[in-house]
């Protein structure tokens, strides 16, 4: 995707806004759009600007995906991918792999939005990469930023999910609510501040 189509623009902060019934903030790029364009993914700086670190840079916002990767946690997919890694080596070397590209990547993000190291998630990825899966959302958030072949299990969850959701089509209408007011009030844990509780 070329820089331009990544550089979020207002009507794509309002559709993430819309999709995640929240305000989005400090994102640095849309790295993966649906056929239509709207945005699937955003890229968050790896520290907010209230201060707090923020490990998570792909974040999967796509309600249809969102809701299809659940029903994969739902399932158990988790378990047995944790599993997997524990007796494939080539798997988890593969994983490793991923977890090193989500730091690279997180890095790159860091550094278009300004934001400078972040100390206190250095080596720290996502999903629970390298070792285990916690969480399939960021997995196939990876995936569909990357692209095939970066994250082997992002790219499994990402094939699990073609009942509900493909590439090839467009599944926005009726996702959200795309005449609804663009939500202002945000009750995420991220918004308190770094120092909250001092004096």
């Amino acid at each position: 995707m070329s820089e331009q189509a990544s550089t979020p623009t207002q009507q794509d902060l309002d559709t993430l806004s819309r999709q995640l019934n929240r305000p989005v903030r400090d994102v640095v790029e849309i790295p993966a759009r649906c056929v239509c364009g709207n945005p699937l993914v955003a890229a968050t700086a790896p520290r907010l600007t209230n201060g707090i670190p923020f490990p998570t840079t792909y974040y999967l916002t796509h309600p249809v995906i969102t809701a299809a990767v659940s029903r994969l946690e739902a399932e158990g997919m988790m378990r047995t991918m944790s599993e997997r890694l524990e007796h494939d080596d080539e798997l988890a070397r593969a994983y490793r792999n991923a977890h090193e590209a989500y730091l690279a990547a997180r890095r790159d993000v860091g550094e278009r939005a300004g934001t400078g190291p972040v100390p206190e998630i250095d080596g720290i990825s996502a999903g629970g990469m390298p070792a285990r899966v916690k969480c399939l959302h960021v997995l196939v958030g990876h995936s569909l930023a990357a692209g095939p072949g970066v994250n082997p299990l992002g790219d499994e969850a990402l094939a699990a999910i073609a009942p509900w959701w493909t590439a090839e089509k467009c599944y926005c209408v009726g996702a959200w609510d795309a005449d609804a007011p663009v939500p202002s009030k945000d009750l995420s844990r991220h918004v308190r501040r770094l120092d909250a509780g001092k004096d």
